[in-house]
């Protein structure tokens, strides 16, 4: 479909929905973790071939995995149009200013954001994600990411490890430590070094690009930056090998040959790694936005801390109604319950391999002008509002 076909489908669709655009599910495998299987697909879907497992869900997604077997499009939003197959960033590069707002898209080219959902059996490896200077060595961005905890059954490991003990970095043994184990590359002792906290469902942590983790088994709502760049540090996870290629992955090839594992230390933010208060600095709890409370509907900012993306949870009460108006373009995810969002119907967790009712794109007009969520059913909804960089920015909570 050629650019001008897109963009006049694009402006049909906005006009037909009053600036709103609905999407289909992206789903995403990996073939180096097993899945938990909480998304709410057949024991078949779930089966990715070579690729592996689906294990994760992205929404109004920009962001193309960076999976070792390549499968077309992996990872992008398609708008959900009856009849066409057109990418959430094809849109956007037509219809850049309808979508972005005509202010906004002066500084902004893209939505700049990921929302995801994570979902796997053993909890994830110890990893980071490289900061700005390194990422852009390898043709990527940096990673920012922040993790909210859903209310399903959390796994077998619902805790997540973070950084290092503080003495380590105290007494400068980095590399004392560390080099060994990334060159021998065997077993899963790293996690000795490091420190765990629960994965409690409502709650979340704030990560900064350069810092180690490894998240936990529960079901968890990340939002992050537009990226999929990482190092990985843990060899083996409840006996399943991980390849060494995911620690040198997004490495220059030319620093990799030169220091070798040596090269991954650089990559760490070894003093923010080190915090002895990490626990406070970084623990998201849901915070109230008290001038929108009603009594049977509620916001709360569950992603903050940050500029470059933000997000808040609605709650709204059977037979009762929330008005919305926000600064800029945002995502919708519908989790739990049923009702009409800006005039268009949506319920949580009815979902399948090519079509869901649960996900939506607010462009920055509609969220300006505002919108109705309305509950129809006999359970509370529940839905979350995702935004990227600059659009909440003195309005947001700050640890």
């Amino acid at each position: 479909m050629d650019k001008n076909t897109i963009r006049s489908t694009v402006l049909r669709e906005l006009k037909k929905n009053n600036g709103i655009l609905s999407l289909r599910p992206a789903w995403v495998s990996r073939d180096f973790m097993p899945p938990g299987k909480r998304l709410g697909l057949t024991e078949q879907e779930y089966d990715a071939g070579a690729s592996g497992y689906i294990c994760e869900r992205w929404l109004a997604s920009e962001t193309r995995v960076d999976n070792l077997v390549k499968i077309e499009n992996e990872g992008l939003s398609y708008l959900d149009i009856d009849g066409e197959d057109i990418l959430l960033i094809d849109a956007l590069e037509v219809c850049r200013e309808e979508i972005l707002g005509h202010k906004y898209a002066k500084t902004h080219d893209v939505l700049g954001r990921l929302l995801k959902i994570y979902d796997f059996g053993t909890r994830i490896f110890y990893h980071l994600h490289q900061k700005d200077e390194d990422a852009l060595r390898v043709g990527m961005n940096s990673k920012e990411e922040a993790y909210h905890f859903l209310d399903k059954p959390l796994g077998p490991h619902p805790e997540t490890f973070f950084g290092v003990h503080p003495s380590i970095v105290r007494e400068n043994k980095q590399k004392e430590i560390f080099l060994p184990y990334l060159e021998k590359w065997e077993g899963e002792e790293i996690l000795k070094y490091s420190r765990a906290y629960m994965n409690i469902p409502g709650e979340g942590f704030h990560i900064p690009a350069g810092l180690l983790h490894a998240p936990g088994t529960a079901l968890t709502l990340e939002l992050q930056e537009s990226s999929d760049v990482m190092a990985v540090l843990q060899a083996e996870i409840e006996g399943l090998k991980i390849g060494k290629e995911l620690l040198h992955h997004h490495i220059p090839e030319e620093k990799w040959e030169k220091y070798n594992e040596a090269s991954v230390l650089d990559l760490i933010d070894w003093e923010a790694n080190a915090d002895p208060y990490f626990y406070e600095n970084h623990h998201l709890s849901p915070q109230m936005v008290e001038e929108t409370q009603t009594e049977g509907a509620w916001e709360e900012w569950v992603w903050y801390n940050t500029v470059k993306f933000s997000g808040k949870r609605v709650t709204v009460e059977p037979g009762e109604s929330f008005f919305n108006k926000e600064l800029g373009v945002h995502g919708i995810f519908m989790w739990r319950g049923k009702g009409i969002v800006a005039g268009i119907e949506l319920e949580g967790q009815i979902v399948s391999l090519r079509e869901s009712h649960d996900e939506l794109l607010i462009t920055a007009d509609r969220a300006e002008t505002g919108y109705t969520i309305e509950n129809t059913g006999d359970e509370n909804i529940v839905l979350y509002k995702f935004f990227g960089p600059d659009i909440n920015v003195d309005n947001i909570p700050w640890i």
